[in-house]
């Protein structure tokens, strides 16, 4: 099994940049499995318990009254699809991820496409409501499928040589 090895600085930025996508994976994957563990409720009285304590310094805190409000609006089928999304979602950087530190050349157009989904779908919830993460997230997405892309053109050729050419006289 053949591992990748970086050679210079942008194949250690590469390198960096795809472990954190599958750390994000195993995160998704985590997340996942505790949402089909919990209930709207279970959520609620956390997100409850959590926010308690700034709302009383502060009712009117942004974030502590949107966590609140998500949470009293959360069903058993949000959830759910929650779940799905994240076990999905992670299932599938996690095995492109560990393709990519293989080398597995299949990998790399793989990586490239799924990145280039989830950066239309960013760039559409940027047009409707802009929040600096999402923009943020979205150029980190993009020159990692940059960087996906450079290193699988590195990776071609020393993987399928090209065959010699015969010339016929």
């Amino acid at each position: 099994m053949t591992w990748f090895k970086p050679r210079d600085l942008l194949d250690r930025t590469f390198e960096v940049s795809i472990i954190a996508k599958g750390l994000d994976g195993l995160a998704e994957l985590i997340g996942g499995l505790l949402l089909l563990l919990v209930t709207p409720t279970t959520i609620n009285n956390v997100v409850t318990a959590i926010t308690q304590h700034e709302l009383s310094e502060d009712p009117h805190d942004l974030i502590a009254t949107h966590l609140l409000q998500l949470s009293n609006g959360l069903t058993d089928s949000a959830v759910r699809f929650a779940a799905a999304y994240l076990l999905l979602h992670g299932i599938v950087k996690v095995v492109l991820v560990a393709a990519l530190l293989r080398t597995k050349l299949w990998a790399y157009p793989w990586m490239i496409a799924f990145l280039m989904v989830f950066i239309a779908y960013q760039l559409y919830r940027i047009a409707l409501t802009p929040t600096a993460w999402l923009i943020a997230l979205t150029i980190f997405d993009a020159f990692v499928a940059w960087l996906t892309w450079r290193e699988w053109f590195k990776q071609r050729p020393r993987q399928h040589p090209p065959r010699p050419v015969r010339v016929r006289p």
